[in-house]
């Protein structure tokens, strides 16, 4: 069973950058496209951020386009979230989650994800 661990969370002034990791557990991340997911209070849960299985493919939400990168790192079982010129806006619970695809290393998605980690918060605050 696959388990995610985001960390990396934290109080941010504006401008200011963090980077999210999300670590997984009980299996290979080599077969699984990474997404990234925030939730503001009384907001919906969005899709920030996603990458394919090898890499290639990456999508970003249009409000951090430019602004966030999103990248992994197969050997340490690892995904990156780089979160650059930080706005109050940004600030959320972050959510790495994952979803199997073995065959298709080119995709990644928002969609019926089955593995979620517990959340990383994030506060940009002056």
């Amino acid at each position: 069973q696959l388990q995610l661990v985001e960390s990396g969370g934290g109080l941010v002034q504006p401008g200011g950058s963090l980077r999210l990791s999300c670590v997984a557990s009980g299996n290979t991340l080599d077969y699984y496209a990474i997404s990234w997911f925030r939730q503001a209070p009384g907001k919906e849960r969005e899709g920030v951020s996603c990458i394919s299985t090898n890499g290639r493919t990456t999508n970003y939400t249009r409000s951090v386009k430019g602004r966030f990168t999103i990248s992994r790192d197969n050997a340490k079982n690892t995904v990156f979230l780089q979160m650059n010129s930080l706005k109050p806006g940004d600030a959320a619970v972050y959510y790495c989650a994952a979803k199997s695809y073995p065959y298709s290393r080119h995709v990644c998605t928002y969609n019926a994800m089955p593995y979620w980690g517990k959340g990383s918060l994030v506060i940009v605050s002056s």
